[in-house]
C-alpha cells in the first residue's frame, strides 16, 4: 500500500470505479497503466485476464517477508514446482516476460546509490497466481514492516518501474531458464545485470526433485520470449545434478554452466 499510495498521491492515479472490495485507478499521464487495488491476498488473484483483457502484463506491488529482516528489494516470476501452499495451482508456472524483469532489475540497480541499505536481488519462481494468461511479475519491498512503510524506497521503486513501462516492452537478445542455486540466486542475478541474458522461470536447488520432463517443458514454454538456453548453477544442483543434466541435454537447447 505504500507503493500504491505513492502512485495515487504522487503520480496522479485517480479512482474511476469501485466495487466488491476492489478499486480501479487510471492516470492522464500514464495512460497505458491501470492501478488495481484489491483487499484479496495477491497470491490468489486469478481473475485479472477477465478484468483487463487487453493488458500485456500483470505487475504485483507487494511486501516481502523473511525471517532475516534484511532490507531487500526483489522481483520474481511466479509458479509452483510441487504443491501450492501459497496460492496458484500445484505444478503450474505463470507466464513470464524476461525483458520486463531484466529492465526493472537494471533500473532499480542503477538507483542503488539512493538505496544504500537495501539488497537488490531476484528470487526463484514461487507462489501464486499461476493461471493468468499474461506474464506475471512480483515487485517487492522487504523484509519487515520498517521497509514496507519506507516511502522513499517505495517512490524509487515506482519511478523505476514507470520508466521501464513508459519506454515500452522489448525483447532480450538471449533468454534462458535457470536451474539450481538458492532461493536468492546470486549467479543468475549477476547474469541479468552483466550480460545480454533475460530469464524466464528459475527453479532453485530445493525444488529440483520436482522438475521432470513435463515441468522442464513448462518452464521453457511459459515465456513470451523464446527460450533458447538452459542455465545451470553447476555447483548448486545438489543431489539432482546427474538426473537434471540428463534432462536438459535431451531438450536440444544450449546449456550454459555458471
Amino acid at each position: 500500500m505504500t507503493m500504491a499510495n505513492y502512485l495515487r498521491y504522487g503520480k496522479g492515479f485517480s479512482l474511476y470505479n469501485k466495487n466488491n472490495n476492489t478499486e480501479y485507478y487510471t492516470s492522464e499521464v500514464y495512460k497505458k497503466i491501470n492501478l488495481h487495488i484489491s483487499n484479496e491476498s495477491l497470491l490468489y488473484i486469478e481473475d485479472l485476464d477477465t478484468k483487463y483483457p487487453c493488458s500485456k502484463a500483470f505487475i504485483f506491488l507487494s511486501k516481502h517477508r523473511s525471517g532475516s529482516a534484511i532490507p531487500t528489494l526483489t522481483c520474481h516470476c511466479t509458479g509452483n514446482y510441487a504443491d501450492n501452499p501459497y496460492g496458484g495451482n500445484p505444478q503450474e508456472l505463470a507466464m513470464s516476460d524476461p525483458y520486463l524483469q531484466k529492465r526493472y532489475l537494471q533500473e532499480i540497480n542503477n538507483a542503488k546509490p539512493f538505496l544504500r541499505h537495501y539488497e537488490i536481488v531476484i528470487e526463484a519462481s514461487h507462489h501464486g497466481p499461476t493461471s493468468l494468461k499474461k506474464p506475471v511479475l512480483f515487485i517487492e519491498i522487504g523484509s519487515s514492516e520498517r521497509q514496507w512503510i519506507d516511502r522513499k524506497a517505495a517512490s524509487i521503486v515506482c519511478n523505476c518501474l514507470l520508466r521501464v513501462l513508459e519506454n515500452g516492452l522489448g525483447q532480450c537478445k538471449k533468454v534462458g531458464i535457470c536451474l539450481g542455486g538458492t532461493h536468492y540466486p546470486s549467479k543468475f542475478n549477476k547474469l541479468l545485470l552483466e550480460s545480454e541474458f533475460g530469464l524466464a522461470a528459475v527453479a532453485p536447488k530445493h525444488n529440483l526433485e520436482s522438475v521432470d520432463k513435463d515441468m522442464l517443458n513448462q518452464m521453457i514454454a511459459k515465456s513470451i520470449e523464446k527460450v533458447r538456453y538452459i542455465i545451470v548453477d553447476w555447483k548448486g544442483l545438489g543431489k539432482e545434478k546427474n538426473r537434471i543434466m540428463r534432462l536438459v541435454e535431451n531438450t536440444g537447447l544450449e546449456v550454459l554452466r555458471v
